[in-house]
């Protein structure tokens, strides 16, 4: 038998693979310790609305390229944690948005003034008009996602039977609707639905059942047994404090 060394068969074997059109995609490299949730915890489940149509603009934005969580790998580990504690109460994180490439922050900025709302997107912030979110605090020109430590979340009871699944087509209620008449969100009940501009939705609100104020008041206190902060106007959104300001600006994909 000929013997080829093996530099020479890799390189030989790498040809074949591509020939064939078998060669595995090459993961995305990602910059300054950024890191896919999904390699340090793949339990954790993950409903990236940004990267498709289930989101208050209603299509996929600028740079979601993959509907993959991506953090600073502090960020994950500390995620780590809290779904191992959660995990014991037979409950999940549920990640809804997590890097946020600048382009992102960009296209909702062009969203929110081009002058246009449809039904559709109205129930995200039923009370006034999306040329407000910006003046209300609801969405910013620079995002802390864009650093790699921001999260946006949610809890899944694993008992729970499956939700239904998103229908674009569907008309649903606003964002504060009794869960029933609102879009599926595959979660517990918080309160409201996720992206909602409401007063409902900030997360001391007084308009919730008991049962929802639960569902908050322990997500709170199991992300913040890992230091997360939550931002007081959105129940889902929390970020760890000290992990950098930096923005980024590169797509996900994977």
């Amino acid at each position: 038998m000929r013997h080829f060394p093996d530099r020479l068969l890799a390189v030989i074997s790498a040809g074949l693979l591509l020939a064939s059109g078998a060669l595995p995609a090459r993961a995305q490299n990602l910059p300054d310790d950024f890191v896919f949730l999904r390699d340090i915890d793949p339990s954790i489940r993950q409903d990236i609305r940004y990267a498709g149509v289930n989101n208050f603009v209603g299509r996929k934005l600028n740079g979601y390229d993959s509907a993959e969580c991506v953090v600073k790998r502090p960020v994950g580990l500390a995620l780590q944690k809290v779904q191992r504690e959660l995990m014991a109460q037979n409950l999940s994180l549920k990640m809804l948005d997590c890097y946020r490439p600048a382009r992102a922050s960009r296209d909702m900025v062009a969203w929110a003034r081009d002058g246009n709302e449809t039904p559709a997107q109205k129930r995200y912030n039923p009370s006034f008009s999306k040329a407000d979110l910006f003046r209300l605090g609801y969405i910013a020109e620079r995002s802390g996602h864009s650093t790699g430590a921001a999260l946006d979340l949610t809890l899944v009871d694993l008992r729970a039977p499956a939700s239904p699944a998103f229908d674009p087509n569907r008309a649903y209620a606003s964002c504060i609707a009794p869960e029933a008449q609102r879009a599926p969100e595959g979660g517990v009940d918080m309160g409201t639905g996720y992206d909602c501009s409401d007063a409902k939705a900030h997360t001391g609100s007084r308009a919730i059942s008991p049962a929802q104020r639960r569902w908050r008041d322990l997500l709170m206190a199991a992300m913040g047994r890992q230091r997360f902060v939550n931002y007081a106007k959105e129940w889902w959104h929390f970020s760890l404090p000290g992990i950098g300001t930096k923005a980024y600006d590169f797509p996900i994909r994977r």
